[in-house]
């Protein structure tokens, strides 16, 4: 049996530890001056108690996260569905195009929890733990640290850790997990899985590298939605990153990032499970060379994303798809009120605008592809 103690610096809250937590983020004034944002209306000893209410991560989750993310829903969407069909119980990975950073995961565990599964552990970077209390609370929702800004072999390191924490979690626990394809999102939406993930999930696990992975149980997951609150934001850090080449996102980029994704407007979302890849990964020959594999089994979970996507008008309008011209005419005022909110210097309007319009038409460019 694995000792949960060697994790201790990067798995989730054990139950035993939340209520020294929960005092340390009710002592927390940068905590404390969110909770109105994010409970209006609701007095802070009712937070409190809401908060002390959770005696596992799953009961926190159910008491302090999904009825925010259900009044989120009815504020910010117009609709929210998802199919999973293909699960049978738990003890699954979810791999999955990243569009948001907070509500990739969130919006999972809602409808997991609505279809009756077990939530996930959510494999979260360190730079977005910008204060204390974001690192608390994620740790309380299920997250584990993925350490960032390392050294090449503190990263070795690093990442056989989290790849046995991983396995741990399927093969011991019996729990579900979930991975971005990518560190960091898909600025332009064209989702592919990049291999180094795929390695880093057959560190930890036993036997060859197919063994390690059919361990892992993995269900590509296409995310869905109809607008990106955000894709102003990604198109300004693409004209940043074209105009100087030392150009990194800052700590407050980031808060940016999170908040707009978490509170703007995206229309319709869909969340859609391919079915488990072991049967596919039977097919393998576990022979062949690690290169060719990891791209082989990307290119796989890449087909499966690409495939169950659910396309909106603003897709199709965006791949020249969709000639309807009032499609056309509401996705083009839309991009123009999104252009509209941008506060960088000498913005490149038309560069933007382009890019935004990429962002849109990859989704249904790439599920053209895999259905050829």
């Amino acid at each position: 049996m694995t000792d949960i103690h060697e994790f201790d610096d990067i798995r989730p809250f054990l139950p035993e530890e939340m209520p020294a937590v929960y005092d340390r983020l009710l002592a927390d004034q940068r905590f404390l001056a969110i909770l109105p944002r994010i409970y209006p209306g609701l007095p802070q000893e009712k937070v409190e108690a809401m908060l002390r209410a959770g005696k596992t991560n799953l009961e926190f989750q159910k008491i302090c996260i999904y009825p925010v993310i259900e009044q989120l829903l009815k504020k910010a969407s117009d609709g929210f569905s998802a199919n999973f069909s293909h699960l049978d119980g738990n003890g699954y990975t979810f791999i999955s195009n990243h569009r948001d950073i907070v509500l990739d995961s969130a919006l999972l565990d809602f409808a997991l929890v609505d279809a009756g599964f077990d939530t996930v552990e959510i494999a979260i970077g360190d730079n977005l733990l910008i204060y204390p209390w974001i690192k608390d609370v994620v740790r309380l929702n299920r997250s584990f640290i993925v350490q960032r800004a390392l050294t090449m072999r503190q990263m070795l390191m690093a990442s056989a850790k989290m790849s046995r924490y991983m396995h741990y979690v399927i093969e011991e626990k019996g729990g579900n997990l979930w991975i971005a394809q990518r560190e960091g999102r898909a600025k332009d939406s064209n989702d592919r899985t990049q291999d180094s993930v795929l390695k880093m999930l057959a560190m930890g696990g036993k036997g060859n590298v197919v063994e390690s992975l059919k361990s892992l149980n993995i269900v590509p997951l296409a995310i869905s939605y109809e607008y990106d609150p955000c894709d102003y934001l990604k198109a300004e850090e693409f004209q940043h990153k074209r105009d100087n080449a030392d150009f990194h996102k800052s700590q407050q980029d980031d808060l940016d990032n999170m908040a707009t994704g978490i509170f703007g407007y995206k229309g319709y979302i869909h969340y859609h499970a391919a079915p488990c890849i072991n049967t596919w990964l039977d097919t393998l020959d576990p022979d062949t060379p690690k290169t060719e594999l990891f791209a082989s089994v990307a290119g796989h979970i890449d087909h499966e994303i690409h495939r169950h996507y659910r396309l909106y008008p603003s897709n199709l309008v965006a791949a020249g798809i969709d000639e309807n011209a009032d499609d056309a005419a509401k996705f083009c005022a839309y991009i123009e009120a999104q252009l509209a909110k941008t506060t960088i210097d000498n913005p490149d309007m038309p560069f933007l605008r382009d890019k935004i319009r990429q962002m849109y038409a990859y989704p249904a460019i790439n599920k053209a592809k895999s259905e050829e």
